[in-house]
């Protein structure tokens, strides 16, 4: 999986290998569907304060096209976490409804020929 992380704040800079880590251990399981991840961190208001860090998810899929998720929390590895979260459940729910079959309802025999005859009974 190719990982790409692209940020501003020097604060996030130093947190690349740990966000690599992170994605990583996140998609270990889904590594053959997603190729590559996009991560960028940003610092939504500056200097400020407050829940104003965003990590944005951006991941090109085989079975599910491009999927971008993002997060906003207080600081950096938070909202990496519940962005990584919510990708890996939309990715292994799409996975799951790809790989298993629709079940199909079964009609009763019996009901089908009396309609095709039209002698239903009415009760």
């Amino acid at each position: 999986m190719q990982i790409l992380v692209r940020t501003h704040h020097p604060e996030a800079a130093q947190m690349r290998e740990t966000v690599e880590r992170r994605v990583r251990f996140a998609f270990r399981r889904l590594n053959s569907l997603v190729p590559r991840a996009d991560i960028k961190l940003d610092d939504i208001n500056g200097p400020r304060g407050g829940p104003d860090k965003r990590c944005q998810i951006a991941l090109r899929t085989d079975g599910a096209g491009a999927v971008v998720v993002s997060a906003v929390a207080k600081d950096w590895r938070s909202a990496l976490d519940e962005a990584l979260t919510s990708a890996a459940r939309y990715l292994l729910r799409t996975w799951r409804r790809s790989s298993t079959p629709h079940k199909q309802r079964r009609r009763d025999g019996a009901a089908d020929a009396k309609r095709q005859r039209g002698t239903e009974d009415f009760a």
